[in-house]
């Protein structure tokens, strides 16, 4: 099996600032993680394929991950990111696969979690910048939180023919051990055809330094229930990850979550089926 880690991140703090890193908790992110770093935790783990997803909103980082994809094989596709709400979205669109690399670009993300209105996602500005999504064949992942969700259903039945990837399971609340109203706002995601889910980012909602598997297990279940295994890809969010875990942890809680018979699917023809690596 051909294991693909559909969500990672990379940042040299050289090049520019990751303004998010703020705080005492997120501390030990502020540093450069590279590829090469991200070569070694991945040889160890015995993962083949990655994802890399975007961490900032400025135009420049996207064609910076599509060269990195270039020159690496181990990156096999770049959820970039560009400013949906701009009249020319579509000739952006285009623009960037002409650059070097280009061929790497299979969707778009923005940090919606930041916007302060919970129905960003359905403003005319932003739906117009979903169609051309659709039109460009790309999808669009969503990191969003629980309250958000209810917009990301309306977004999703609005645009049939986009694939949205939900990031993070949503961000339920791991650490408090509540459910609701993630769970029934995630559950009507997914009853949605064209939406996707991602097993990631699970160890940092919880608990960051005493969770344990079972903390995880109700919410992965959810997913697992409401998508089903072939909706669903695992991702490591690394380096984020390791405020609470380390990669090779990540990667057996994941196996440890999820049954035998499903794990062809999710850590590999999931990914490669929706962002057609």
């Amino acid at each position: 099996m051909t294991l693909v880690d559909a969500h990672h991140h990379v940042w040299d703090l050289s090049v520019r600032d990751q303004d998010w890193i703020t705080g005492p908790e997120l501390r030990p992110l502020r540093r450069n993680f590279t590829v090469a770093d991200l070569a070694a935790e991945a040889r160890v783990a015995g993962i083949d394929r990655t994802v890399l997803v975007q961490t900032v909103t400025v135009p420049e980082e996207t064609p910076e991950f599509l060269a990195l994809a270039a020159e690496h094989e181990l990156i096999a596709g770049v959820v970039g990111w560009t400013d949906l709400t701009r009249p020319d979205v579509a000739e952006e669109l285009a623009r960037l696969r002409e650059l070097p690399g280009g061929g790497y670009l299979k969707g778009i993300r923005h940090q919606v979690q930041g916007e302060p209105d919970p129905e960003w996602l359905l403003r005319a500005d932003v739906r117009r910048g979903l169609a051309a999504l659709t039109d460009a064949g790309l999808v669009y992942d969503l990191v969003v939180l629980p309250h958000q969700l209810s917009a990301c259903v309306k977004a999703a039945a609005d645009h049939a023919g986009l694939t949205f990837v939900l990031d993070h399971l949503g961000k339920p609340p791991i650490a408090s051990g509540e459910r609701e109203p993630w769970e029934t706002a995630v559950r009507s995601l997914a009853a949605l055809p064209n939406t996707v889910c991602k097993l990631s980012g699970m160890v940092t909602e919880a608990d960051l330094a005493s969770w344990r598997v079972d903390d995880l297990r109700p919410y992965a279940d959810v997913v697992l229930d409401a998508f089903g295994p072939g909706r669903l890809m695992f991702g490591s969010d690394w380096p984020v990850c390791t405020l609470a875990a380390s990669y090779g942890q990540v990667l057996d809680t994941a196996r440890e979550l999820t049954g035998a018979s499903d794990r062809r699917q999710i850590f590999e023809a999931t990914a490669i089926r929706v962002y057609d690596l």
